[in-house]
């Protein structure tokens, strides 16, 4: 979820070369991008594709892996109700301990594609894993409930752990993955985090999920859309019409033919749709909640 203090438009990346996954106090150079492989089996949505944002599992849709599978939705623009083309939910089913092959297998039963939701950014107390996470690696609260922001720089311990994560969504089913919680370095982290460091450890999560023939969005961090964007596969935003940043992806993403999944969740439809869909943006209005419903999409 996005919860920044905003920087300045100009950030010098100063990089030092360094091991890719070992990363010290000092930022190591970005690793040089990774293809997804086996190229064969990765999947990588239109840019016209509609979508849905469902984080929280939900008892009532239990037997769908909690997500709201059948979903369709008068779109803005009005007419007949539209379905989602790609579902973007937790990794973990209502249990929140089982990785979610009933949920992916239910997507794709509706001709739809499964997007992976990991925070690779915060410590989330309720996680099986969370025990993994030593003292050190966890910083100061990021504005939600039993989240800390981590330490990017200690990649020896957190590029491990994404790792398994990673592995998770993979035998899961999942046809993409989301880093959630990616721009620590422009927030109040409780550490001396720099651009640089975050470049590095977005680069290596992008490599990480193709390794596990994984395509991956790039969350938010819009200030470094440019540099990332040879290593994501598409992107997704919260509220880049609010605070006035989606044409930072008009070049990078669109017009390199890679899909934009854009969520608002203050401003009415009649502020944002229209912008997005002549962009070509793929936009939805929902809550904070990122419950089933509400669910509008722009078209």
């Amino acid at each position: 979820m996005r919860v920044r203090a905003r920087l300045a438009a100009s950030v010098v990346l100063a990089l030092v070369a360094a091991s890719t996954f070992t990363l010290s106090a000092v930022a190591a150079a970005p690793p040089a991008p990774v293809a997804c492989s086996p190229a064969s089996t990765c999947w990588k949505p239109p840019l016209n594709a509609r979508w849905q944002y469902q984080l929280q599992p939900m008892d009532q849709y239990a037997a769908t892996g909690g997500v709201n599978v059948d979903i369709c939705a008068v779109p803005a623009s009005g007419g007949a109700c539209v379905r989602p083309a790609v579902f973007d939910v937790d990794l973990y089913d209502v249990d929140d301990v089982t990785p979610n092959s009933v949920g992916t297998a239910a997507i794709h039963a509706r001709g739809a594609r499964a997007i992976c939701y990991v925070s690779a950014g915060t410590w989330e107390d309720w996680r099986p894993d969370a025990g993994q996470f030593p003292a050190s690696v966890k910083g100061s609260k990021n504005g939600w409930p039993g989240e800390r922001w981590l330490d990017i720089r200690q990649t020896s311990v957190l590029i491990p752990i994404m790792d398994a994560r990673v592995a998770k969504c993979r035998q899961a089913g999942f046809d993409g993955v989301e880093w959630d919680n990616v721009d620590g370095y422009s927030n109040k982290s409780g550490f001396p985090l720099t651009a640089a460091d975050q470049l590095t450890y977005n680069a290596t999560l992008a490599n990480l999920a193709h390794q596990h023939g994984l395509t991956v969005a790039l969350k938010n961090d819009v200030e470094q859309v440019a540099d990332l964007a040879p290593y994501f596969d598409y992107a997704v935003n919260e509220q880049c019409q609010q605070y006035r940043e989606c044409g930072a992806y008009d070049g990078p993403f669109i017009g390199a033919g890679k899909a934009v999944f854009q969520v608002e969740y203050k401003l009415s439809v009649a502020k944002f749709c229209s912008a997005a869909d002549a962009a070509n943006r793929n936009a939805i209005l929902k809550d904070f909640d990122l419950l089933d419903l509400p669910y509008t999409p722009c078209r």
